[in-house]
């Protein structure tokens, strides 16, 4: 995942870390200035999705906004066992071609 907050504050016309740590206490979430510098400048390890709720209401956003998928990273984290696994599986599409291909041929 990806951590999305500068350019969601962007968007918002929220430049400066230090706008929007006094806009999360204003909302009612004291954020230090260490953790909110590795909010703003980083990708944080965890959040708590209390803290998630507020930084969302107050930037008027979804957590899909702030956290963008990053699927080719997932794959490359997967061990190989099952990666190859993966790629030797049949789709679904092949599974109900080879059904069909069963059903006609024992109607027949």
């Amino acid at each position: 995942m990806k951590w999305n907050l500068r350019l969601v504050a962007a968007q918002r016309d929220i430049w400066k870390a230090s706008e929007l740590q006094r806009m999360l206490a204003d909302a009612g979430l004291t954020i230090s200035a260490g953790k909110m510098s590795g909010l703003w400048s980083g990708q944080p390890v965890t959040i708590r999705l209390d803290d998630l709720d507020v930084i969302c209401d107050v930037l008027n956003c979804t957590p899909a906004d702030l956290l963008i998928p990053e699927p080719d990273k997932a794959a490359a984290r997967r061990p190989e066992a099952d990666a190859a696994d993966a790629s030797t599986a049949p789709s679904c599409a092949s599974t109900s071609t080879t059904a069909a291909t069963r059903t006609s041929t024992t109607s027949s």
